[in-house]
C-alpha cells in the first residue's frame, strides 16, 4: 500500500469522527434548547397559576360569604363546586386553570375592648355600646365592644385542566386576612370553622 492511499484512508476516518462529533454536539444543543423551553413554559404556568389563585383569594375576601357560607363562597359553580373558579387565560373558550378554595378557616378571634375604639371613625362608632362609667373618671368606658377582630386563613390550589397540552401541575397559595366582625357572632364563626382564640 502506498503512502498516498494510506493518507486517503486516514482522512476518511478523521472526517467520519468529525461528523460523529458534530452530530452529537447538535443533538446535545437541541436537547438543551428543548429543556430550556420546558423550563420557560413551566415558569409561565407557575406565574399564571399564582395570579389566578391570588385573584380568587381577593374575590373571596371581598365578600362576607367567606364566613357566612364557607362551603359555597362563590355564587356561580365551576365544575359542580361553589368553591372553585375557572379561568380561560388565552380566550379560546376553554378553561385553562381551575382554582379551588378550601373552606376559609378562622385562626383567631378577639373581642375589641370599648376603651380602644376611635369613636371619630364611623365603623368603630358602630361598635360602641352604652357602658357603665368608672367612678371618678368621666368618659372612660369599660367592657367589650360590639365588634371583634378575626384572622382567617384562605388556601387556594390552582391546577391546569387535564386536557390537551395540560401539565397536571399544581400551585398552592395561602393568605391570611383580618376581618372585623360583630362580636355576637365572631366566636360562632371561629368555632364553626375549626379555629379559636
Amino acid at each position: 500500500m502506498s503512502r498516498r492511499t494510506c493518507q486517503r484512508g486516514l482522512s476518511l476516518v478523521v472526517a467520519l469522527i468529525m461528523l460523529i462529533v458534530m452530530t452529537v454536539t447538535t443533538l446535545a444543543v437541541f436537547r438543551m434548547s428543548q429543556t430550556g423551553s420546558q423550563i420557560v413554559a413551566n415558569m409561565q404556568f407557575r406565574d399564571e397559576a399564582v395570579a389566578s389563585a391570588n385573584s380568587t383569594i381577593q374575590e373571596v375576601i371581598s365578600t362576607q360569604r367567606m364566613f357566612l357560607s364557607p362551603d359555597a363562597v362563590f355564587l356561580q359553580a365551576c365544575n359542580g363546586s361553589f368553591n372553585r373558579r375557572c379561568f380561560d387565560l388565552n380566550g379560546d373558550g376553554q378553561d385553562d386553570i381551575e382554582v379551588e378554595i378550601a373552606a376559609p378557616r378562622c385562626v383567631q378571634v378577639s373581642i375589641i375592648p370599648t376603651s380602644t375604639l376611635n369613636l371619630a371613625v364611623a365603623g368603630e362608632l358602630a361598635c360602641a355600646r352604652d357602658t357603665v362609667q368608672m367612678f371618678g373618671v368621666e368618659g372612660i368606658a369599660t367592657g367589650d365592644s360590639l365588634c371583634a377582630n378575626s384572622t382567617w386563613e384562605i388556601r387556594a390550589q390552582a391546577q391546569d385542566f387535564n386536557g390537551s397540552g395540560a401539565t397536571g401541575a399544581r400551585m398552592s397559595v395561602v393568605e391570611g386576612v383580618g376581618v372585623q366582625v360583630p362580636s355576637g357572632t365572631a366566636i360562632g364563626f371561629c368555632l364553626g370553622s375549626g379555629g379559636g382564640s
